[in-house]
């Protein structure tokens, strides 16, 4: 991948990440009813490319896509908001076969044109991957992989009477994963425990990741006929699921995980992950493996999870800073404080997600200013910068509401503009990111980042429009050539101050030298 520029940072420093359900991103899908939430909606792999090809992420200032997992999901469906429709793992959180891919996503080579596209722009591709379960045991998948525990007319369940199908107490459960892989509430089978390691998360079965003893492969893989995964020797459930996991990395160039309820799994299960993962990385160039995790609850504090193996966790606390912040400035300040410099670890906010809620639609060009401004790392969630409106969900699974599909027919043109102006311009500075951030008006609000490693320096100014005048001592030098990235003006300090016509945003920048004679005043 092309290398960044002094002023952009490394990737770990400056991480843009624009986080997607592939299933619900492109192609366009046709329109469904409320019922059909839960199904598989038509989006492609491909279908991402294409959006690569075109330029959407690259002109969104983004550097990784972050993709669902691609790996094989349950077949079939499972009763969803407590009956209120059929639940697909569409999102790619329910596993059954982690060495072969979902073919309702695409193929193995619609994989590697997606990484290669991206990498030919200077764009990561990262995999959200699970370690703590598979998915549930759903009718589909049980028959055919040849678990005898359906009863005659299972193929007629609906989401309201669908366990009345499953033989629960039959003993050829061990026939699935088999009460060496996993905790279930199953004959046989240990159940899962009352702590975040051995908890059944969601009734999910918990793999046995902490387990030291040596098992085969799971009973339903070992007669499955289209898998890739074979007999490993002295290995146990971590090893198998790290080997299968890094498998995607050594094969396909991948570039990073996101770590789905890393809370849920040993520490020193994440650190061998992320060691294994980085030997298959290096055969496909020198750039670092990335790690992202999920810690539900996680602010912008340090840890112990990055002494293992991660590089950022998600800030579950923006949508709630934002909110309850008495302005941007205490907000920028109080991040700034904790991530300015190099701490040696990083944090990801975001707006909206899909396991929480989306942003208030009416305020997203605000929401999109503070977050694309925000020291840290960002997360951008599909959508975020279209007004995607949310969609149905039922009131025992709110969250559907946050995985409505990519409104291509009706993108929010203003939002848009806005979101790629800020994006591009965080993209081309790490003093954004990791800068020594500095008030220095309130009439209209302005504030510096600069960054002493780099030399990287901006000056930003918010809610001004029309003629505006900005000082500039102490960022850019007497003379020096400037560029606002928002409006598209050039011009030179004078007097230590900048006087140009603002729109709305000043994104204030060190201007090429060699545009030097083309360059504009204001008196």
């Amino acid at each position: 991948m092309p290398t960044h520029s002094p002023m952009a940072g490394d990737f770990a420093d400056n991480p843009i990440v624009y986080h997607l359900l592939t299933d619900r991103f492109a192609p366009p899908p046709r329109q469904r009813g409320a019922e059909e939430i839960g199904d598989f909606h038509g989006g492609k792999l491909s279908g991402v490319t294409r959006k690569l090809e075109e330029g959407w992420f690259a002109r969104l200032g983004v550097n990784a896509i972050l993709i669902s997992a691609p790996y094989q999901q349950i077949l079939g469906w499972i009763p969803g908001g407590e009956g209120a429709f059929r639940h697909y793992a569409y999102h790619g959180y329910f596993a059954l076969d982690y060495t072969v891919m979902d073919e309702r996503i695409g193929c193995e080579a619609d994989l590697r044109e997606l990484v290669a596209s991206a990498h030919r722009q200077g764009i990561r591709v990262l995999l959200d991957v699970v370690m703590n379960h598979p998915g549930y045991g759903d009718m589909e998948s049980l028959d055919a992989c040849g678990v005898d525990v359906l009863r005659p007319g299972w193929r007629a369940a609906t989401p309201g009477n669908y366990h009345d199908y499953i033989d629960f107490d039959s003993t050829a459960f061990q026939q699935w994963w088999g009460a060496d892989w996993v905790r279930a509430g199953l004959p046989g089978y240990q159940p899962g425990g009352t702590d975040d390691l051995t908890m059944s998360l969601a009734g999910l079965p918990d793999f046995r990741t902490e387990s030291a003893e040596w098992v085969a492969l799971p009973p339903f893989l070992a007669r499955k006929p289209d898998t890739r995964a074979i007999e490993l020797p002295q290995a146990t459930v971590r090893t198998y699921l790290i080997a299968w996991l890094t498998d995607w990395v050594r094969r396909f160039g991948i570039d990073g995980f996101r770590c789905d309820s890393a809370k849920h799994v040993e520490l020193d299960a994440w650190l061998e992950l992320k060691q294994v993962a980085c030997r298959a990385r290096e055969q496909h160039g020198a750039e670092p493996f990335w790690m992202l995790g999920e810690v539900f609850g996680h602010g912008i504090e340090r840890n112990h999870y990055f002494d293992f193996g991660f590089d950022s966790l998600l800030n579950f606390h923006f949508q709630h800073h934002l909110a309850g912040a008495a302005s941007l400035e205490a907000l920028f300040d109080d991040y700034a404080g904790k991530l300015a410099g190099r701490p040696g670890y990083n944090v990801l906010s975001y707006i909206s997600s899909h396991d929480t809620q989306l942003f208030d639609r009416s305020d997203l060009m605000r929401a999109g200013t503070a977050l694309l401004l925000s020291p840290g790392g960002v997360l951008v969630f599909y959508g975020d910068e279209t007004g995607r409106p949310p969609g149905y969900a039922p009131p025992a699974d709110a969250t559907q509401a946050t995985r409505s599909d990519m409104n291509w027919q009706d993108i929010d043109e203003q939002n848009l503009a806005h979101w790629r102006k800020l994006g591009q311009f965080r993209q081309r500075h790490v003093a954004i990111a990791r800068g020594t951030h500095s008030m220095t008006g309130d009439g209209p609000y302005s504030f510096t980042r600069a960054d002493a490693a780099s030399g990287d320096k901006v000056l930003v100014a918010l809610d001004c429009a029309g003629l505006t005048r900005l000082r500039t001592s102490g960022v850019f030098a007497e003379g020096e050539a400037v560029r606002d990235a928002y409006s598209g003006w050039r011009g030179r300090v004078q007097d230590g101050h900048v006087c140009l016509h603002a729109d709305r945003v000043v994104l204030l920048e060190t201007d090429d030298v060699s545009q030097a004679d083309t360059l504009t005043t204001i008196a």
